[in-house]
């Protein structure tokens, strides 16, 4: 006897299951515990604290983006690709940040309207200004940062979180003071000076 096969329901089962909805399976705010060695209490603090630099990192991360679209000037090109090596900087730092809270059981801040409510970085105007002030604001972001990033690693240390420590010396401190550097560097308003020594405003 010929069995007959059912073409319709066998694409059925090879089609994806579109539209589905169901619980969240971990409430933001919430842990999961993990034999990491770490105090449930020291990992709900760490996380607490890398989600407010989360948001931070992820509106610094934008705003170098913006300013690489928007940069105009005889210094584009060279600020134009400063800022987008910036951004790519910053890119991994969210990962990092967003990483180590999920290793200590939590859920990272991620979407752009929860970023927005929780950074404290002043936001941008959406026009374009001009490049003393892209790169006022910028320094002005990476110090909010830095001033965070130092306490938060304090307290960290403090508890015995040394992964966090470690993530946030080495890593967030170090590539936003050398950010700072590079970018600071273009407001730097140098007199010319003449060959023979003389002020180029004589």
């Amino acid at each position: 006897m010929s069995t007959t096969l059912d073409i319709d329901s066998i694409l059925r089962q090879a089609g994806p299951v579109l539209h589905q909805q169901g619980h969240e399976i971990q409430p933001f705010g919430h842990l999961v515990r993990l034999p990491i060695a770490l105090a449930e209490s020291v990992c709900k603090h760490s996380v607490e604290n890398l989600n407010q630099l989360l948001a931070d990192t992820i509106t610094l991360r934008d705003l170098y983006k913006k300013h690489h679209w928007q940069v105009v000037g005889h210094t584009f090109y060279q600020l134009h690709l400063l800022f987008d090596k910036h951004y790519d900087e910053q890119s991994t730092l969210v990962d990092q940040v967003a990483e180590r809270i999920q290793l200590l059981g939590g859920v990272g801040i991620a979407m752009a309207a929860d970023v927005a409510e929780t950074t404290i970085i002043p936001r941008p105007p959406k026009g374009r200004e001009p490049v003393p002030v892209q790169i006022s604001r910028l320094l002005h972001a990476h110090e909010i940062v830095l001033r965070e990033a130092r306490t938060m690693a304090r307290q960290a240390a403090e508890n015995g979180d040394d992964g966090t420590n470690d993530l946030i010396v080495s890593d967030v401190i170090r590539t936003n003071e050398l950010e700072v550097w590079f970018v600071a560097e273009h407001l730097v308003d140098t007199p010319l000076v003449r060959a023979n020594g003389g002020s180029g405003n004589a």
